[in-house]
């Protein structure tokens, strides 16, 4: 494979010296960019933007021609997996992701086949071979999967929900058909990340948007416990390198001492916890990813700027810091801001290091 030009976030993931602090985007490759919603356009829908792999792999490296990134995520939905289930994944025109079939009955999950990642979902392989060969060495690829009990809540509650009523009925009530989901959706995600390392995936991040609606006792048996799975059964070197693991829990701040146990190499963090507290909670156990609140982005460059230097203060000197937004960049976000906060980070950050 190509050696890499950047890997100064491979090195923060693995706490290791950087010259700068490296930062990348969650969602970096989507619809604030008019270059995006140009190629979207001529795709059709999003799903089929999303299975072509020429198409994927065009809006992947977009961000990184207007952007001094570290690194490129794979452009992909969290869904491909239900959706590679038989469950009739279709997006609603504002409305966002929805399914044909539903799971609501032990019957529904025993009848859930487990997909084989490097058939049922060929398309997502072939579009992470496309970008890292595309890459060519510019940075390292993120290749991602929503967690077990993420994408478990679209596939009771039948699409996005505010209450969750559907999935923690069957959480509560019928423990063990909930734990039969789970485990499958475990087995799913093992082989669907693997295939991507294989393709050529470098780095790996577990997004647990909905772990956070949990209680703690919840949250430790029905998303954790899974997510520790999958990490334990994942492929974690390729090329000649480690493959290192992002867990992301949104709202997930009061368990970063669990989540730090898991095996992951570096925790995800939103906005609602602060960086000094969270590093002193895990020490050098993981590396920290995160966490400024996307709107801040709306803000005039001064204020971005002003935000940038407060985070990176307040996560210190030393390694084993990712810069990132502590959830999506918004689809109403100016990409000029995006590039005031992507260029504060590297011009602020060389003083820690």
């Amino acid at each position: 494979m190509t050696e890499l030009k950047n890997d100064r976030f491979l090195r923060a993931l693995m706490r290791e010296p950087v010259d700068v602090t490296p930062v990348w985007m969650m969602r970096q490759a989507g619809r604030y960019l008019p270059e995006y919603k140009a190629t979207r356009a001529s795709a059709g829908d999003f799903l089929s933007l999303c299975k072509n792999r020429e198409l994927a792999c065009e809006v992947t490296l977009q961000p990184l021609e207007r952007f001094d990134l570290d690194a490129a995520i794979l452009f992909s939905d969290i869904l491909t997996i239900p959706d590679a289930m038989d469950l009739g994944l279709y997006f609603a025109e504002g409305e966002g992701p929805k399914f044909r079939k539903v799971l609501r009955t032990a019957a529904d999950v025993s009848d859930l086949r487990v997909p084989n990642a490097a058939v049922d979902l060929d398309y997502v392989m072939n579009a992470v071979s496309e970008i890292r060969t595309a890459l060519s060495g510019r940075v390292p690829l993120i290749g991602f999967s929503g967690s077990p009990w993420t994408l478990a809540t679209y596939m009771v509650e039948g699409g996005s929900s505010k209450d969750f009523r559907h999935v923690k009925k069957m959480m509560y009530a019928t423990p063990e058909v909930m734990h039969e989901l789970l485990d499958k959706l475990a087995l799913s995600v093992i082989d669907y990340l693997n295939q991507q390392i294989l393709a050529g995936a470098q780095v790996v991040q577990i997004f647990d948007t909905w772990g956070g609606v949990l209680s703690g006792e919840m949250y430790a048996e029905f998303s954790l416990k899974y997510m520790q799975k999958i990490i334990a059964g994942l492929i974690r070197e390729a090329d000649g390198r480690p493959v290192p693991v992002i867990l992301f829990t949104k709202n997930g701040g009061q368990w970063l001492e669990q989540m730090a146990d898991t095996g992951a190499d570096a925790l995800g963090l939103d906005w609602t916890i602060t960086l000094s507290d969270a590093r002193a909670r895990v020490g050098s156990r993981v590396s920290l990813q995160g966490n400024m609140d996307p709107c801040v982005l709306y803000a005039p460059a001064e204020r971005i700027r002003a935000e940038v230097k407060k985070l990176l203060a307040e996560y210190g000197t030393g390694n084993g810091h990712i810069f990132n937004l502590g959830h999506g960049i918004h689809q109403f976000a100016d990409p000029e801001h995006a590039k005031i906060f992507i260029d504060a980070v590297h011009e602020y950050s060389a003083q820690y290091h």
